[in-house]
């Protein structure tokens, strides 16, 4: 449904650096996630309806009698469901790569806040070589501190071909061969009407968040295509990508580009069984980049917690 009335855009720009300690937290304790995972882990998972089924049995209630019919047939009905969702997955992502964090190289772009700073940390504590790609600076003696020790930071435009290709090298020297390319980078959103949006914003926008994936891509899969060990490509987009809304037409544009080159990517590397990718669709996160919006209902559209907060935070490159 669309309109002209302005007053169906209530969308508002974001402030461009939240004060220290003004984040506040889009996460709930109750959500529908948090409901489904308990279901899926109780009344909708089968070995725990074969335990109702046990106790049917040990009770000696008859074949004949309707309990055991209902009882029997949930849990065979959950037993196939099961099988089928585990068939399915095999078929799509074929046989998991077995990977060892001491020797994966992981590059990550837009790592200095949000995300990719929490990914980048995470990586880090499990022993992994992590190489974080910002335009941002960070200070030199802070840098173990907020990455964790041994991360190697690299400060450049990864919307920058020429930068790329400079910092593959040095990853290359430092680090070894990137084996998990991940691309976290994201522009901060605009949150104006089409009519409103200044061209140079638009094209800003589309060159962090689609541009830059496609010279990230272009320089350092072939990497992990001659890799006997192989590797993975992390793509993290979002669902504003398939659901846009008003004042979003540059983020979510460049959100449905940056999804779409990722699936053309997995179609042209399918044939090789020791190269995955993944592709991550996020909703709304706990990080300054979202804290200026509020969902109607904190059950059903819970903001995701990244467990930590800065000031300048949400996964971004700009």
């Amino acid at each position: 449904m669309t309109s002209s009335n302005p007053q169906f855009l209530r969308t508002t720009a974001k402030p461009p650096h939240p004060a220290p300690g003004t984040t506040k937290s889009h996460t709930n304790i109750l959500t529908i996630d948090t409901l489904i995972s308990i279901l899926s882990k109780s009344l909708l998972n089968p070995f725990v309806a074969w335990i109702f089924v046990l106790c049917l049995r040990a009770q000696v209630t008859p074949s004949t009698d309707p309990a055991w019919i209902l009882a029997v047939s949930y849990a065979t009905a959950l037993t196939v469901l099961s099988v089928a969702r585990i068939i399915n997955q095999r078929a799509a992502d074929g046989v998991p790569r077995t990977v060892d964090f001491e020797h994966e190289v992981v590059a990550i772009t837009g790592g200095a806040s949000g995300l990719g700073l929490l990914i980048a940390q995470m990586y880090s504590m499990r022993g992994a070589s992590v190489a974080v790609l910002d335009i941002k600076a960070v200070p030199e003696n802070s840098r173990d501190e907020i990455f964790g020790e041994g991360v190697l930071y690299i400060t450049c435009d990864v919307a920058d071909r020429g930068a790329l290709e400079v910092a593959k090298e040095r990853i290359l020297q430092e680090l070894g061969t990137p084996t998990i390319i991940i691309n976290c980078a994201a522009a901060r959103i605009n949150g104006r009407s089409l009519l409103d949006l200044p061209a140079d914003a638009f094209e800003k926008t589309i060159r962090t968040n689609l541009l830059a994936a496609f010279h990230l891509y272009q320089v350092f899969l072939p990497g992990i295509i001659g890799a006997k060990s192989g590797g993975t490509l992390v793509t993290v987009s979002s669902v504003l990508g398939q659901l846009s809304a008003a004042g979003l037409s540059d983020y979510a544009a460049s959100k449905a580009g940056l999804s779409a080159l990722h699936r053309t990517i997995e179609a042209e590397i399918r044939g090789n069984p020791v190269i995955k990718t993944l592709l991550v669709e996020v909703g709304q996160m706990s990080t300054p980049l979202f804290d200026w919006v509020h969902a109607p209902n904190n059950f059903f559209c819970a903001g995701l917690g990244t467990g930590r907060s800065r000031p300048g935070d949400g996964g971004s490159d700009r």
